[in-house]
């Protein structure tokens, strides 16, 4: 019989990469909290038309890439592709969107599209999404919040910010306007897949991929030129505040963003260390999105961020502490009939040390390959406890990571020094306990 075997592009997250995982998403949450955001949890699973009012039913992601199929009674139904429609339908349906509120998700989401370093079709986002607030400042507070993140993650020197703005929807028609008439006069020049947007959405088209492309689109009209003056107004003011926040950035008028309900405020933070996937959070603003999808008028930003590639991100930049690659701070050997002592002296450590990472050696084996298994485990510290030291009430401990000699003493006082080595090492930019 064959064996079953996951899907493509849905990967599992093994126990060697699931440490790093929990250090990002810890450090994510915690800045979040920081900065008032509350977290909100909603279904992965929402009806498809939720998703073709607000993504667009002419992007690539409705035409080609949901998962998408009918239940039992007929329904179309849809993984979700990305969060912000799904914030913006549990909020407006719990009556929260009324007043400002500061929220922020995370969890899986899925897309049809070629796996690769990168880009999967199950893929993990954390998201931050604000209603209520209308002016420049919090576009800016949200680019102020990644900036932190990126440094306290120890990657600033990785990323860089691209911001622009797509004015109104009424700016926008009157460039679609002008572009798809410069296009038109250049249309057997375009690539086909640029030809193929310029009926459907043009505007995509001034972030194509492709070379030839690009040059051509060096002569064409520029949004800037057909804001409004709220629109500029409102993106001045966003560039203003960035510069007394010290906040880098540059202006690229070909960011456009893939999803059809954004307006004024687009950015991306982008590497160039991961390869062709270089955007790693991206964002902006949607003022008609709530509307649109029924609810009363709000005005609306957010960003999502790639879990996946900010791992691949942290590993790359060697910005992983080494708290995060080892996964044990007190492994305990024991020599002889002293199974229970052994487990009595664990959870004595885990009382006294909470967050102290201790692993009780299981299953026997000699005293040789218990402390291999104990080096291997990145241990500071190992806890030997043999026949003669448990009917004393004593323990011995030996150190693994330094050139210190070993100590035999009573399990109290054994706990009181570890708790002491591991606050240090944790001050020290080690495991704080």
């Amino acid at each position: 019989m064959n064996k079953i075997q996951s899907i493509r592009g849905m990967n599992d997250l093994l126990p060697d990469k699931s440490p790093l995982w929990q250090y990002l998403e810890d450090k994510v949450r915690g800045l979040f909290e920081r900065y008032g955001l509350e977290e909100i949890r909603f279904p992965i699973l929402e009806q498809t038309e939720l998703f073709k009012r607000s993504i667009g039913e002419v992007t690539d992601i409705v035409e080609k890439e949901m998962y998408t199929f009918l239940d039992r009674n007929g329904e179309s139904l849809t993984l979700r592709p990305e969060g912000t429609a799904g914030c913006v339908r549990a909020g407006e349906e719990a009556g929260l969107l009324g007043q400002p509120q500061r929220l922020w998700y995370r969890g899986p989401m899925f897309r049809y599209e070629r796996p690769q370093k990168g880009r999967l079709r199950q893929f993990h986002q954390i998201g931050a999404e604000v209603f209520g607030l209308q002016g420049p400042d919090i576009d800016a507070e949200l680019l102020i919040l990644t900036n932190r993140l990126w440094r306290e993650l120890g990657i600033s020197s990785h990323v860089s910010l691209e911001i622009n703005s797509l004015g109104s929807s009424e700016d926008r028609a009157s460039y679609r306007q002008a572009l798809v008439a410069w296009l038109l006069q250049r249309r057997d020049a375009l690539d086909e897949d640029s030809q193929r947007r310029l009926e459907s959405n043009p505007l995509r088209i001034l972030d194509s991929k492709n070379p030839d492309t690009q040059k051509l689109l060096a002569g064409a009209p520029k949004l800037s030129d057909y804001l409004g003056d709220e629109a500029r107004r409102h993106f001045a003011g966003l560039c203003a505040i960035l510069d007394a926040a010290g906040v880098s950035y540059s202006v690229n008028e070909k960011l456009v963003r893939g999803l059809d309900y954004y307006g004024k405020t687009v950015f991306e933070w982008v590497t160039s260390s991961l390869g062709a996937q270089g955007t790693v959070c991206a964002g902006g603003r949607y003022d008609g999105l709530v509307e649109q999808l029924g609810g009363k008028p709000a005005s609306a930003v957010g960003f999502a961020m790639g879990v996946e590639r900010l791992v691949l991100l942290l590993e790359a930049a060697d910005a992983v502490p080494e708290s995060v690659r080892h996964k044990v701070d007190v492994y305990i050997v024991g020599v002889g009939n002293v199974s229970s002592q052994m487990l009595v002296a664990a959870e004595a450590l885990r009382d006294h040390c909470s967050a102290a990472r201790v692993l009780s050696h299981c299953g026997g084996g000699s005293f040789k390959n218990q402390f291999k298994k104990a080096d291997r485990s990145g241990a500071a510290v190992a806890l030997v406890i043999g026949e003669d030291e448990a009917a004393a009430g004593l323990v011995t401990l030996k150190y693994l990571r330094q050139d210190s000699p070993q100590q035999t003493l009573p399990l109290a006082e054994a706990t009181a020094l570890i708790q002491t080595l591991l606050t240090t090492s944790g001050e020290n930019g080690g495991r704080s306990s």
